[in-house]
């Protein structure tokens, strides 16, 4: 969410910004209503103080028997009880257009993102692992997982395209994941959190799901949505809150199922554990002060590249551009894991900085205790530490056999019951 003072202000300057993401002069249809808006309230204004002088003039016209007047005065009241309440509802309709029009606006991107229309214009920054190399043609996940537990067809059976039924060891595998990368940024000092999985239209507005990507979510009858990412339920949490400033950075973190349509992905990664309907990740929230997100943005990327280490698994970090990162992001770095059956890098994680346009969307203020007042909005910034889904699926390419078996990453060996191979049935 923008504030409406910065356009008034330096509106070539908010455009400038807006155009490396794509779009053109967005500030003259928000200025053009808000000059009306202010039209209206000057008006207003001048109706409200007639109204309380005429009552006055009223009291002494009738004081000094000039009934003549004081009816002439008392008509003109009578007018301006029809006029204020129009002029009321003329400020309030203007005050949401403009909402409206801000809100379905993006983040500004930072200073050193690079300029481009899509992912071909990203920047690579660092590369890290070996690639395996095998002495057979790797197979692709969704190949190797049919053979280990994996039942796509059973799943469509049940719930239709983009589900999976996963069983035996691989579904343990899958369970093991998580928790260790739970477990992980938990000892990382990220404080674990359960959270709602349905939440209100408000916050999924908070974090920039709500109005432009609604066709993304699943919503329910009572008008509740199913959270795409745990992202929504932990930042909201400091929702319309005063924040103290040396309370953070609050770092949070959850592992929970998320559910995205996957609206307009049609024919994209159709098959296997790559792009689902529900999936579970591994979430990881900060709420910071502008002077701590540039640091807290580094750390969230050193804690999400360190599952990736841990597990041995090769991958890859990009700076995305203007015209690939996500509707709320400022600055917004991938990691991309290696995937030997596609032969290819694929995303695993993004974590982006926001700015304050999520705490502005949330009116989540920043207070310095001892001060009066607030001190503008919490930053806040949101990463995968990581995707289960998709780090079972690197895990399985990376880690296969020519005999279809998998080996289980070291670091996953408590957690997996004395296995530490996946066979093929």
């Amino acid at each position: 969410m923008h504030d409406i003072r910065s356009v008034r202000t330096d509106a070539p300057a908010f455009d400038a910004a807006l155009a490396r993401r794509g779009l053109a002069n967005p500030s003259e249809a928000i200025l053009a209503v808000d000059t009306r808006l202010r039209e209206v309230q000057t008006e207003l204004q001048a109706a409200l103080a007639r109204r309380n002088s005429l009552s006055k003039d009223i009291g002494q016209a009738r004081a000094k028997g000039d009934s003549e007047t004081a009816d002439a005065l008392t008509a003109e009241v009578a007018a301006l009880k029809t006029q204020v309440p129009a002029l009321e509802e003329a400020e309030r309709s203007l005050k949401l257009e403009i909402e409206a029009l801000l809100a379905a606006l993006p983040n500004l991107p930072a200073d050193d993102v690079p300029d481009g229309p899509d992912e071909t214009a990203n920047v690579e920054v660092s590369r890290h692992g070996t690639l395996p190399s095998f002495d057979f043609a790797p197979l692709e996940h969704d190949h190797l997982a049919a053979r280990l537990g994996y039942d796509a067809e059973a799943a469509a059976k049940i719930a239709g395209a983009r589900f999976a039924v996963l069983s035996g060891p691989l579904a343990r595998l899958h369970r093991a994941l998580g928790q260790f990368m739970l477990d992980h940024q938990v000892s990382a000092g990220w404080q674990e959190t359960a959270v709602p999985l349905l939440v209100r239209p408000e916050a999924a507005f908070g974090t920039g799901q709500l109005p432009k990507f609604e066709e993304d979510l699943f919503k329910t009858s009572d008008d509740r949505y199913l959270i795409p990412t745990a992202e929504v339920s932990l930042t909201n949490l400091v929702r319309e809150q005063i924040v103290e400033d040396d309370s953070l950075p609050l770092r949070l973190t959850a592992l929970t199922p998320c559910f995205r349509s996957e609206a307009g992905s049609a024919g994209r990664d159709t098959r296997g554990l790559i792009r689902q309907h529900q999936f579970e990740k591994v979430e990881l929230v900060s709420i910071c002060t502008p002077e701590q997100a540039e640091a807290e943005h580094a750390h969230m990327v050193a804690c999400a590249e360190a599952i990736l280490t841990a597990l041995g698994l090769p991958y890859r970090k990009l700076l995305l551009c203007t015209g690939d990162m996500g509707f709320s992001a400022r600055r917004t770095f991938d990691l991309e894991v290696w995937l030997p059956g596609q032969n290819a890098y694929r995303e695993i994680s993004s974590i982006s900085w926001c700015g304050d346009f999520q705490g502005r969307r949330m009116n989540a203020r920043l207070k310095t205790r001892g001060e009066k007042g607030t001190r503008g909005f919490v930053h806040t910034l949101n990463g995968s530490g990581l995707a289960v889904g998709r780090t079972l699926v690197a895990i399985l390419e990376n880690n296969q056999a020519a005999d279809g078996s998998v080996a289980i990453p070291p670091v996953l060996h408590p957690y997996m019951a004395g296995i530490t191979r996946l066979e093929p049935r």
